[in-house]
């Protein structure tokens, strides 16, 4: 009986993950040169910007927001731009500091990354302009980069 007891104890100081909701949490676009943007060549050049942001909400729980940020010129005309902050609540418990900030800066961003990259294609191809399918992006190198970056700067945690 001893031995059930200790195990019930070890399971509630173990680690835990848990994905509680997905969803959108702001959606825009922007076609400033339409109609007249749909009678050119099509050349497109594509600026990517991506971002995320974390919120501890109650208890264990914590919000991770990916943001991805599209400008689509045709030369040197903007054609379109779209964004998505796509996010999640997640249930997070017992990580030491380093477990967390690394589940909240990589593991949370790159569940979320697929939903965003569809809400935005799916964005884009309603303003008829082509599909936009956006690579995979390690956002496990995107931490050690920005870690990399705060421990040259001096700094000891990842925001």
């Amino acid at each position: 009986m001893t031995d059930q007891q200790n195990t019930v104890a070890d399971d509630e100081s173990a680690p835990q993950f848990s994905l509680q909701r997905i969803y959108v949490r702001d959606l825009s676009f922007e076609a400033p040169k339409s109609p007249a943007i749909f009678r050119q060549q099509w050349e497109p050049s594509v600026g990517l910007d991506l971002n995320t942001r974390q919120t501890a909400l109650e208890a264990d729980f914590h919000e991770v927001v990916l943001t991805l940020s599209v400008t689509v010129k045709n030369g040197d005309e903007v054609a379109f731009i779209a964004e998505v902050q796509q996010a999640g609540i997640f249930l997070i418990k017992n990580l030491d500091e380093a477990s967390m900030s690394h589940t909240l800066g990589a593991f949370c961003p790159n569940i979320l990354f697929p939903y965003a990259r569809e809400a935005l294609d799916s964005l884009v191809t309603r303003g008829s302009f082509p599909a936009l399918m956006l690579a995979p992006v390690n956002f496990d190198a995107l931490y050690a980069q920005e870690l990399q970056r705060l421990q040259s700067a001096g700094e000891n945690t990842v925001q």
